[in-house]
């Protein structure tokens, strides 16, 4: 197809529109890392300035030695993996059940998941608050990792139900009559099927789990059952607060994310991609 001046325009025009929303949504970034090597008085500069004469690496020895990172990480690490595991187990297997089988009543079941997307999370916050009390279990992990084996999340169980509505019946067919149960069937066939969706989970309840900070900050009342996103909140003082150790303590929590997405961005809009194609 030749290109017109009218289309060269207009694709410069698409790419310089791209080139300003890339730049306004990196710029937080940016002011985040510059804050993070600059003293307490550059920071409050004004005007203010784009990059520190002198970079103040011990901002990042600071953060490190203010608060009892490792110790927050190993919380995190120990709410985290359960509950990666758990949605991407239970989520698979209550969509396989909604994908694959006709029984009564399933488009209700299925939109009673729908329902509770909609559901505002503060809705049942008293409820579930009470029930963990009751139970002795606040002020532990349990609250914060318990609920995702149960279902793995409406989200979840939807990603992943439209995902198995795109692989045919025949090799549920052709499995079946060669003896296979549906628990080979699930574990053998559609798992590997579903292998994108799975890792868009993952990706999900990861970046969820890691940057939670309101249910951590309703169950958990300890210093010592902490996560990182909870300990990024004792950087603000009553009187004074560090923004450049805040601003680097902030840079050293979200280097895992970013690079969990980095690498997993592939799979990640394949699975979110092809979850449209039926259902």
């Amino acid at each position: 197809m030749k290109l017109t001046p009218a289309r060269l325009g207009g694709k410069a025009l698409i790419y310089l529109a791209l080139t300003i929303g890339a730049v306004f949504c990196l710029l937080p970034v940016f002011w985040l890392v510059r804050s993070s090597v600059m003293t307490l008085g550059d920071i409050f500069k004004f005007p203010p300035i784009l990059w520190p004469a002198r970079i103040r690496w011990q901002n990042y020895v600071d953060a490190m030695q203010a608060s009892p990172f490792l110790l927050y990480f190993r919380n995190t690490m120990i709410v985290l993996v359960p509950n990666v595991v758990g949605s991407l187990l239970t989520a698979s297997m209550s969509a396989y059940g909604l994908g694959r089988f006709r029984f009564p009543l399933r488009n209700f079941w299925f939109a009673l998941v729908l329902g509770a997307i909609i559901l505002p999370p503060a809705v049942v916050l008293i409820p579930q608050f009470l029930l963990w009390s009751r139970l002795h279990l606040v002020n532990t992990f349990f609250p914060l990792i318990v609920p995702v084996w149960f279902g793995g999340g409406a989200f979840n169980v939807f990603l992943l139900r439209q995902f198995f509505l795109t692989i045919p019946k025949d090799f549920d067919n052709a499995a079946r009559i060669d003896g296979a149960t549906y628990w080979r069937i699930y574990w053998q066939i559609m798992i590997p099927f579903i292998q994108p969706a799975l890792l868009a989970v993952g990706l999900f309840q990861f970046l969820f789990a890691w940057n939670d900070f309101f249910n951590p900050l309703i169950y958990l009342s300890s210093k010592d059952t902490y996560t990182l996103a909870i300990g990024l909140r004792f950087f603000i003082g009553s009187y004074a607060t560090f923004w450049n150790n805040l601003m680097a303590a902030s840079l050293i929590v979200i280097v895992a994310p970013v690079i969990v997405f980095l690498v997993g961005q592939r799979y990640f809009v394949e699975g979110v991609t092809l979850t449209g194609i039926k259902g």
